[in-house]
């Protein structure tokens, strides 16, 4: 676990953990396949793919943990090369869902977010494909966002403060008081 992710941990508590669709096994070893259909490199692999793709595709389904916690959001993946991020809540600007041909075939679906500061325009930084009940989770997230940047935004009173501004009308009286008895001596 990073640094970041055990800050996280210590002070946030899981709301839900997503849980990830079975048939996102085929849905990811179909697509990889039809990737190295259309490469021509790619047709010399497909041999290989399709005796050692299932076993591969197990394993990396079998490391995906995506949790909620009350201030951020978790994800870990990865077979060989392991990624593992924590995205702070409040930096979360939107979540969006995707549907694409080969996805809605299948039943799945892909949750996109983009959190303030991207590099680039446009790319997500951070994609989920597969989750069960994917729009129940985003709503999810996105209510936690909610409430987490409702919170930190201090409230602004709606009009003055009448007493503030006659306490300070009253020390000006009598600063001016002051500087009108100091100018009677003077002069």
């Amino acid at each position: 676990m990073t640094e970041q992710s055990s800050r996280y941990n210590r002070r946030a508590k899981q709301l839900t953990e997503a849980k990830f669709d079975p048939r996102l096994k085929t849905y990811t070893h179909v697509a990889i396949l039809l990737i190295l259909t259309v490469t021509i490199v790619g047709i010399v692999l497909i041999p290989f793919w399709l005796i050692f793709g299932i076993a591969y595709v197990n394993r990396y389904f079998n490391s995906l943990f995506c949790e909620l916690t009350t201030r951020a959001l978790h994800f870990k993946k990865g077979v060989w090369f392991q990624t593992e991020r924590t995205i702070p809540l409040d930096k979360i600007q939107d979540l969006t869902f995707k549907e694409g041909p080969l996805l809605r075939y299948f039943g799945l679906s892909q949750l996109k977010i983009e959190t303030a500061g991207q590099s680039m325009e446009g790319v997500a930084d951070m994609s989920l494909t597969g989750i069960i009940d994917a729009r129940k989770f985003r709503e999810t997230v996105l209510d936690q966002r909610d409430e987490i940047t409702d919170k930190n935004t201090p409230s602004v009173p709606s009009s003055p403060q009448k007493d503030g501004e006659d306490e300070m009308l009253a020390l000006l009286r009598d600063i001016h008081k002051t500087l009108k008895n100091i100018e009677k001596k003077t002069g």
